[in-house]
């Protein structure tokens, strides 16, 4: 017997607004392709709901409880991986928990509250993205579809992982009047979709500022070095989401700049992922095993 659906969740990149967006600034959100698949197998009669994960099972299992999903075997994997040693920081514990809710029946809102309950917080830009698709400015809950914006920003990988946890904890511990960063971080969500290069340059110096204040470890030297490449053609780059490792995002005026950092950060030793915007998370036909 064949599965009996399988559900599709995409991964995101933050392009702008990280931080402020914990204290309901706006964010830019890209769904990208690299996320998280759910296949539903049926089970002997009298069986019990089973997950099977490659990692850490704990986003999967709330998003099947939020839902109370019935008894079935729930396998996730990750969608067209990158085949890098460690996670990316493409949203993966958001995409998995709303694959979740998805697959084992729910509306797709649940994943919101269960995803915050084993993050133990977090803004929700991450599962708004996956269940939107394309691009998105997200600010206290609301979703707002844009055009996506062109050329495509260019990831590449910082060669480590970071912790997202250790470093929200940090800012919600900062001290000092967060007004300024704030109005600054929303003026360059705004500014954004007209001129990328600026918003991303300037966003990189403001989150500087505020990351040396609050004592978060941000841009690495391997980030510094990404973001100092993509100026010399042009360009502007920076750490996409809460930094210290991951990868940064890339912007330039046009493909031809794209194309020759792309080309420089591989000389330099960097990879670049190649990314494409995908659509809102939702059920993938025909099903594998040949049933529809």
């Amino acid at each position: 017997m064949g599965p009996l659906r399988a559900i599709v969740a995409p991964g995101k990149l933050l392009l702008a607004g990280e931080y402020a967006v914990l204290d309901g600034g706006s964010a830019l959100v890209l769904a990208i392709h690299r996320g998280v698949r759910c296949t539903v197998w049926p089970v002997a009669p009298g069986g019990g709901r089973v997950v099977v994960t490659p990692g850490d099972d704990r986003f999967a299992v709330a998003g099947l409880e939020a839902v109370d999903a019935p008894p079935a075997r729930y396998v996730f994997a990750d969608e067209h991986p990158t085949g890098l040693p460690d996670k990316p920081g493409f949203g993966g514990s958001a995409a998995a928990t709303v694959a979740a809710v998805l697959a084992g029946g729910g509306r797709g809102s649940e994943a919101f509250e269960a995803h915050r309950g084993v993050q133990d917080g977090g803004s929700g830009a991450d599962v708004a993205a996956s269940l939107s698709g394309g691009l998105i400015r997200y600010r206290a809950g609301a979703v707002v579809p844009l055009p996506l914006v062109d050329p495509l920003p260019a990831v590449v990988w910082s060669g480590a992982s970071a912790a997202t946890a250790p470093r929200v904890a940090a800012y919600r511990a900062w001290r000092a009047d967060r007004s300024a960063f704030l109005q600054g971080m929303e003026a360059l969500v705004e500014a954004f979709s007209e001129d990328p290069v600026a918003a991303v340059r300037e966003a990189r110096g403001v989150l500087d500022g505020m990351t040396r204040s609050a004592r978060i470890v941000w841009e690495t030297e391997a980030l510094r070095r990404i973001a100092d490449i993509a100026e010399s053609l042009g360009g502007a780059a920076k750490p996409s989401g809460a930094g210290g490792g991951d990868c940064a995002i890339a912007v330039f005026p046009d493909a031809e700049r794209r194309e020759r950092f792309e080309v420089a950060v591989a000389d330099a030793g960097y990879r670049v992922i190649p990314i494409r915007p995908a659509p809102a998370a939702g059920p993938v036909l025909p099903l594998p095993g040949g049933t529809s």
